[in-house]
């Protein structure tokens, strides 16, 4: 369900459907509108954000249809995970099915659902004060936390599982599936800040970008390092050059993997990432050079995700 939100946060993203819904009700906003005084009012309110104002004042209530269930589905299969998580997890403390020690882990990760909702808002809220764009900032963390989210519901269900690790000797294994990790979830956050940007439609080139390498606006702002959070060319370069740092690095810890005694599970483990970074760069590259089309953004979404999950894998495996 976490993997599918993230999916679908991205569709909201690429269809811009996310300021479509103007307030917050998180207990009360369960229900969808059910007739057309309803759509007549979440359209009045819709129609004083800057969005409407400035971009999509050429909508009649037809169209904000189009945009509104994305959106409202995007939330309310937030508030089914909070529910499925919350119910079973009270049963389980309840009838003493877990430990103290897991269900501490257990409700820190219900903490960080609770918390990814209110991050959600915040996010939302900053596209609807004077500019119809919410924060890159934001957006960043958003999406940072819902795949860190995913990847402790995912190590623990190993965990829970009985997946069986074998000991070795080693160390520089462990070091390094933990680096590539790091750096996979480093270039997804970049990601992040190339979509809260739209700098994924500038430079769309491959290798060079507007025929250099480096491009020449890179640190146009001041002071420099704010060009990699606020400058869309050091923000797209510096997502291109972590994804192809993390594939050399992910390449090379693959072929120095072949000389150590490890298991066939880990091997195949090791395998399966290393496929799925190179997949995922071709994707990227593809992504950019279709100038973000809606499938090949999905898919490089959908990419990312497969690849920080085959690196915990990994990790899971050396630790």
């Amino acid at each position: 369900m976490v993997g599918f939100m993230i999916l679908l946060g991205g569709a909201t993203r690429l269809t811009e459907s996310g300021l479509s819904i103007v307030d917050w009700k998180p207990f009360t906003g369960l229900l969808p509108p059910t007739n057309q005084n309803d759509w007549n009012a979440l359209f009045s309110a819709y129609r004083t954000s800057p969005e409407f104002l400035k971009i999509n004042f050429w909508m009649n209530v037809e169209d904000f249809k189009s945009i509104y269930w994305l959106e409202y589905l995007h939330r309310l299969w937030g508030r089914l995970i909070g529910v499925v998580f919350l119910l079973p997890f009270i049963y389980f403390l309840i009838r003493r099915k877990i430990g103290i020690n897991l269900s501490w882990k257990l409700g820190g990760i219900f903490l960080l659902i609770c918390l990814q909702g209110l991050l959600g808002w915040y996010m939302v809220k900053s596209g609807l004060i004077d500019e119809p764009y919410v924060s890159q900032y934001r957006l960043a963390a958003h999406l940072g936390l819902a795949f860190i989210i995913f990847g402790l519901l995912f190590w623990y269900s190993l965990k829970c599982l009985g997946q069986k690790r074998h000991r070795f000797k080693e160390r520089w294994l462990h070091v390094s599936a933990f680096t590539i990790l790091s750096c996979i979830f480093i270039t997804i956050i970049w990601g992040a800040f190339v979509a809260g940007l739209d700098a994924g439609l500038t430079y769309n080139t491959f290798p060079f970008m507007d025929g250099n390498i480096v491009p020449k606006d890179l640190l146009n702002l001041s002071p420099w390092w704010i060009n990699f959070f606020e400058n869309t060319a050091a923000v797209q370069f510096t997502h291109r050059y972590t994804a192809v740092g993390t594939v050399i690095f992910t390449i090379l810890f693959f072929i120095f993997s072949l000389r150590t005694s490890i298991n066939t599970a880990t091997s195949r483990s090791i395998k399966i990432l290393v496929i799925l970074a190179v997949g995922q760069m071709a994707l990227g590259v593809g992504t950019l050079l279709f100038e973000v089309a809606m499938p090949l953004g999905l898919f490089h979404q959908f990419g990312a995700l497969a690849l920080f999950t085959s690196s915990i894998w990994v990790l899971y495996h050396l630790r």
